[in-house]
C-alpha cells in the first residue's frame, strides 16, 4: 500500500501553492507600469490589472522552477481575447442602422425614413435625413452604410446632371429607376451597402414605388420597406395599403390617411428596433413638387 504523504511534504506542498499565489500577484501588481501593448487585460471583481502573455507554448502557467516568474503563457487558454493565433479582420463595411418607407398612391407618393444614424450600440446623429431628392418629383430613400449611401447619391447626382445638360429636361421617374438599377449593377462585386426604395410620380401622373436589392434588381410595388426596422413594417403594410387577407372592399387612401399610416408604422418599428428613432421625415410627392413633414419618435 502507498505509504500516507509526510507532514514534512504537506507543508512543501503548501508552501508551493502560497508562492505561486504571491508570484502571480505579485505579477498583477508589477506589470501595471509596463507597456500595454506587451500585457493582455485581466477584469475580476477584486479590480483591473494586465499581465504579459506570451504564445510560444514553452509556459503553460507559472513555472514551477521558478515560482518567482510572473509571465504567463496564453498559449492554451481563450478568454475570447487571448487566443493563439489572434485572428485580425477588417470589414469596408458599416452598418449605420435606419428604416426607410415608400407608399405610392392614384396621384401621390409618400417616402419617410427616420432620422437616426447609429453604430452598434452608439447613435452618432438625431438628425440625418435618409432621403435625397434626385428629381422635383423623385426621392431616393437609403439606409445603411452611411459612407456608401453618400457615395451613391454623388453618382446619381453627377448622372443626372449629364442628363439634364444632354437633354434639356429632368429624367423621368421610371428611367431614373432603371439608372439607379443600373449604377448598383455596376457595382456588384464591391455592392454599395445601402438599402433603397425610390418615390416619385410617373408621366401619367400616377404614384410609383421601386423596391431595390443590393445589386439593383428592381420591381415597381405599391409600397417598399428597407433597413433595420423593415420586418416590422411590410407585415403592417401588406394588410393596410396591399389589402391581403381582408375582407372588406379596398379603396383608394387619400395622401393625409396615409401620411397618419406612416406615422403609426415608425412608432410600431421604433417600439422593436433599437436603430429607428428619434424623428420620421415625411416627404408627400405630387405634380405640385415635393413638401416635407417631420414628425417626433421616441428618443431612447
Amino acid at each position: 500500500t502507498a505509504n500516507p504523504a509526510s507532514p514534512y511534504q504537506t507543508i512543501k506542498q503548501s508552501n508551493n501553492q502560497v508562492t505561486t499565489m504571491a508570484s502571480l500577484l505579485s505579477a498583477t501588481n508589477a506589470v501595471q507600469s509596463r507597456n500595454g501593448q506587451s500585457c493582455l487585460p485581466v477584469h475580476s471583481s477584486e479590480g483591473q490589472a494586465t499581465i504579459p502573455v506570451r504564445f510560444d507554448g514553452t509556459n503553460l502557467s507559472i513555472s514551477s522552477n521558478n515560482p518567482t516568474a510572473n509571465i504567463i503563457d496564453g498559449s492554451s487558454i481563450d478568454h475570447g481575447i487571448t487566443k493563439a493565433p489572434y485572428e485580425r479582420s477588417f470589414s469596408p463595411y458599416e452598418f449605420n442602422g435606419g428604416t426607410t418607407l415608400a407608399i405610392s398612391g392614384p396621384d401621390y407618393a409618400v417616402v419617410a425614413a427616420d432620422t437616426r444614424l447609429s453604430s452598434g450600440y452608439e447613435i452618432l446623429s438625431r438628425n440625418v435625413s435618409k432621403l435625397h431628392p434626385l428629381t422635383e418629383r423623385c426621392v431616393l430613400g437609403s439606409a445603411g452604410c452611411k459612407t456608401d449611401v453618400d457615395q451613391l447619391r454623388s453618382v446619381l447626382d453627377i448622372k443626372m446632371k449629364v442628363y439634364q445638360h444632354n437633354h434639356r429636361k429632368p429624367m423621368a421617374t421610371p428611367s431614373v429607376a432603371q439608372m439607379l438599377g443600373n449604377t448598383l449593377y455596376m457595382k456588384r462585386f464591391f455592392p454599395y451597402y445601402s438599402f433603397n426604395v425610390l418615390a416619385g410620380i410617373d408621366s401619367e401622373g400616377k404614384g410609383a414605388v421601386y423596391s431595390y436589392d443590393a445589386i439593383g434588381s428592381f420591381e415597381r410595388t405599391p409600397f417598399s420597406a428597407s433597413g433595420s426596422g423593415q420586418a416590422f413594417l411590410i407585415p403592417l403594410m401588406d394588410n393596410v395599403i396591399s389589402h391581403k387577407n381582408r375582407c372588406d372592399e379596398q379603396r383608394d387612401l387619400p395622401v393625409e390617411e396615409v401620411v397618419e399610416i406612416v406615422k403609426d408604422a415608425f412608432l410600431t418599428a421604433g417600439e422593436r428596433d433599437i436603430y429607428t428613432g428619434d424623428a420620421v421625415e415625411i416627404k408627400i410627392i405630387t405634380k405640385e413638387g415635393i413638401r416635407t413633414e417631420m414628425f417626433n419618435l421616441k428618443a431612447d
